[in-house]
């Protein structure tokens, strides 16, 4: 079938949307034959049984999906073996209004408006369904792992074989091995003229036993660096290789010595396919070469597309579509995009082995080839040359073989698509040649951190800028004292308990302050969590820089077997703006009027950690740490047998740590006033589990040691009067409500919950709140993407109006109400009462009343969102803080006077 028949059909169903049949007519749009068609109604052809679900094996696995993140679902359906065993060629989900899919041939991924189905790049996209393809840029990252370890073998031996070699240094072996990447890559995709050259020359003129294989190799790069004008003598085997510059061959260098081994292995590597690795993929992958201990995860060692267009299309490649969209039957506005795609620079400091700026070029010289498509359409019939540049390209490595990587990527990047470039606009669209090769960007070597950015990447007048990439993370405590002095020389003071990607926040808002510039950077949520708000974003954001888009906490995965992905977020800073703010929750995006660094759509509060609470309530501690290796603590089954000592009870108590309480579990401790002491040493057990921690405790730090004397006893020790409150450290983020514990005097509490001891009813009332829990979830710490609760963050910054004594028996009746639906339940944990799954319906509805009741006491009007219920906490914060502040000030004055 033509491509214009195609297109035809595919506007008519994108006009004329039939939720039950769209899958057919989508097929048969595509030459599919009737009679398939009907054998797939019947479910003859259609290996899935499920409702909106179509699996045409070999072609199409399709999925109807009522969901907020199509992203998300065909992320999931792209990691199932049992649809991967049947070799789809496309993934495509859709819910009617937005349209995601996957060719897997080629790992291409297409997000777009389902009304735009019928534009050219969606036929061509899914052309392979009428056995036609179209030559595109794989992303099948097969062929890299296949590379890579070919590549890790070889290196693993050269280095085991030439032990002097190694010495060296790292610079030295990294260059090799990128001389060797570019050759097989170049002798297979035509920068060398003859398939397959290098592979056969090595072949043919060396020894079997590879004894002279170092002399050829010494031989051959010198001919690639050796510009025909000096008119050097070569061997005649070597003449048919080109000039190639650009610097990669420039450096002498002493080859390794080779075995008959190791030249096997070279050759074996050179009848790979190169021209089906991916500079995007291959790059951060081949990084893990050179560490045997990383070699069995090399498919963890690259970033999505999908992730990085997350980052870079909020950024800058939407506007650009729009700018494109807008001026499509306008060829000088057309002519003018592409001349300012040609100036925009772009600048990754801390680049990698250049994802994020490969993928960026990509995209930029795929918008390139859609524009100049639209021109012809328009009648400029004409040649056109690509006019986007490696040179627009900047970026900072500090580790060497990164850094080589990222230079020798984005030379593949360039031809892999300048052959797309010709291949799509025919006889209208023509690459300069790619040798001898040009400066691959800007990428330096060195440590981003201390270096000047300015000096990488210049600012000039009229210069529009983007910084992209994903910094290094290392929260306070993983950082070596190499990163806390880059950290001290950044900030000065005030710097170690910094996460250290907040060097990039800063240096890159310092950056860009005042200039057409924009940054964005994917970072562990961490960084907009708890006591990094005031460490971090206070030097940030101000009258001049604000946050212009963000993405709340996300998983950031690629396809890799096991890859389980770190929680990350992405916030994008600009100079102030009146242009509206993107805020992404589950890639759904939401205009906002202010986006605060907790990511919410608030004011820019910053809520500082206080050591008593501002609402004046009762004092919350940590439960009780034990420090003692674990011997004080015993088991439900390890209690039977220490009861066998008759008498012996009188020392054990019930612990409650966040465990226990969330799963039901029963375990016990060892309690002994010091009065108790002669009398609990009478019993065998006791007596040997003292004498167990106290070697524990000798042995331990310092802290330990000091406790060694007293070693019958936890480090502290809190007990209420009556009863407690206690509330679990750590607790999952899929429940409505952390679970709150109301225990009696006799129990235990340990470090991993924290504590109120012998507070009124009404407290637990306040703390169970939907009010509270809105608070927690926006300014309390996260354990990736579970709640950490602490009480200087969450409970003593907590905004709660004063209550009267007819408010708080109006309280107490609620949270009664609460405990009675609970005791309803007594065989069930607390994970199975407060799971949403399992939440009992009367449980539900006492929780309810409850929160209705608290919000009550903050306003007579209901609240209609979490968000309005945070901006009014937020709102109430800053007075109450405000006040505090002032009358802390007034009574410093008075107290100097």
């Amino acid at each position: 079938m033509k491509k214009t028949e195609i297109q035809d059909k595919l506007k008519y169903i994108a006009q004329n949307i039939d939720g039950e049949n769209f899958i057919y007519d989508f097929l048969l749009s595509f030459g599919l034959s009737k009679t398939t068609i009907t054998r797939l109604k019947k479910g003859d052809y259609n290996l899935s049984k499920k409702e909106g679900e179509l699996f045409y094996k070999g072609k199409i696995f399709f999925k109807i999906e009522k969901s907020d993140d199509l992203l998300h679902t065909i992320d999931e359906i792209s990691k199932d073996e049992k649809i991967a065993r049947q070799k789809p060629r496309f993934l495509f989900v859709t819910d009617f209004e937005k349209g995601v899919a996957i060719d897997t041939k080629k790992s291409l991924n297409k997000v777009f408006d389902l009304k735009d189905l019928g534009e050219l790049e969606q036929v061509d996209f899914f052309l392979p369904l009428s056995g036609a393809e179209i030559y595109r840029v794989s992303n099948n990252n097969k062929a890299d792992r296949d590379a890579a370890y070919k590549l890790g073998e070889l290196y693993d031996l050269l280095v085991k074989e030439n032990p002097e070699w190694v010495e060296k240094g790292s610079h030295h072996l990294n260059l090799f091995l990128s001389r060797l990447l570019f050759c097989f890559f170049a002798e297979d995709t035509g920068i060398f003229d003859t398939k397959n050259v290098f592979t056969e020359a090595m072949v043919n003129n060396t020894k079997p036993d590879g004894s002279d294989m170092h002399e050829f190799l010494d031989a051959l790069f010198t001919k690639l660096d050796s510009n025909p004008d000096k008119k050097i003598t070569f061997p005649d085997y070597l003449s048919g290789f080109p000039y190639v510059n650009g610097g990669l061959f420039r450096d002498t260098i002493e080859c390794p010595k080779f075995s008959k081994k190791a030249r096997q292995m070279l050759i074996d590597a050179g009848e790979l396919e190169w021209a089906d690795i991916n500079p995007d993929i291959f790059g951060s992958m081949i990084q893990a070469v050179a560490d045997p201990e990383e070699r069995n995860n090399l498919g963890m060692h690259y970033t999505s597309v999908i992730n990085i267009l997350k980052l870079i299309k909020p950024l800058f490649l939407d506007e650009l579509y729009e700018e494109f969209e807008k001026n499509k039957d306008n060829a000088r506005e057309l002519n003018k995009l592409l001349v300012r795609m040609s100036k925009i620079k772009f600048f990754d400091p801390a680049c990698g082995s250049g994802n994020f700026l490969i993928i960026t070029y990509k995209e930029l010289r795929n918008l390139e080839i859609q524009i100049i498509k639209q021109l012809l359409d328009l009648g400029e019939n004409r040649l056109f040359f690509t006019e986007i540049s490696l040179t627009q390209f900047y970026g900072i490595e500090i580790k060497d073989f990164a850094h080589e990587m990222a230079i020798l990527s984005l030379w593949l990047a360039e031809h892999q698509m300048n052959q797309v470039f010709e291949t799509e606009l025919l006889d209208f669209g023509q690459s300069k040649p790619i040798l001898p090769l040009k400066e691959a960007g800007n990428i330096v070597a060195g440590n981003a951190a201390r270096m000047d950015w300015e000096n990488v990447c210049q600012k000039n007048d009229g210069d529009e800028i983007y910084i992209i990439g994903n910094p290094p993370y290392l929260g306070s405590r993983n950082q070596d004292p190499e990163q806390k002095s880059d950290l001290e020389l950044v900030f000065k003071k005030d710097y170690k308990s910094l996460d250290y990607v907040s060097i990039w926040f800063y240096k890159g808002a310092k950056y860009i302050e005042g200039i057409n510039a924009q940054l964005a950077l994917v970072s562990t949520n961490s960084v907009c969590q708890g006591e990094q708000i005031v460490l971090t974003w206070q030097r940030i954001l101000n009258d001049k820089v604000e946050i212009g888009f963000a993405y709340q906490s996300f998983k950031w995965t690629n396809n890799a077997k096991g890859n389980a992905g770190v929680t990350v977020i992405i916030v994008g800073l600009r100079n102030v703006s009146a242009k509206p703010k993107l805020l992404f929750t589950d890639a759904v995006a939401k205009e906002s009027k202010n986006i605060n660094p907790y990511l919410l759509d608030a004011p820019n509060v910053f809520v500082t950690g206080n050591v008593k609470s501002i609402s004046n309530l009762p004092l919350m501690i940590y439960g009780n740490m034990p420090l003692e290796g674990g011997f004080l603590r015993f088991s439900e089954e390890e209690k039977k047998e220490v009861f066998q000592f008759y008498g012996i009870e009188k020392f054990i108590r019930k612990v409650i740590g966040g465990e226990e309480f969330l799963k039901g579990q029963n375990r016990y401790c060892f309690w002994i006033e010091d009065d108790e002491l002669k009398e609990a040493l009478q019993f065998d057990e006791i007596k040997k589990r003292i004498a167990l921690v106290e070697n524990f405790r000798i042995n331990g730090g310092e802290v330990a040691r000091t406790l060694s004397k007293r070693s019958h006893q936890f480090r502290y020790r809190h007990m209420p009067r009556q009863q407690q409150f206690i509330i679990p450290c750590t607790s999952s983020e899929s429940r409505d409500y952390i679970p709150i514990g109301v225990f009696e005097k006799n129990y235990v509490s340990l470090n991993s919950v924290q504590s109120v001891y012998d507070a009124e009813p009404w407290l637990f009332g306040v703390l169970h709140s939907k009010m509270h829990m809105v608070w927690v979830d926006a300014v309390g710490g996260k354990l990736e993407t579970r709640y950490r609760y602490s009480a200087k963050l969450c409970y003593n910054t907590f905004p709660f109006p004063t209550l009267n004594e007819k408010q708080k028996e109006s309280i107490t009746q609620y949270v009664f109400s609460v405990l009675d639906e609970r005791a309803k339940f007594p065989e069930k944990t607390m994970a199975w009462l407060y799971n949403p799954e399992t939440m009992p319906s009367g449980l539900k509805q006492a929780h309810h009343e409850l929160d209705l009741a608290i919000e009550r006491i903050y306003r007579l009007a209901p609240f209609n969102s979490d968000e309005e219920r945070l901006a009014y906490l937020f709102k109430l914060y800053e007075e109450m803080t405000t006040k505090e502040n002032l009358f802390a000030k007034e009574k410093k004055t008075r107290k100097k006077k």
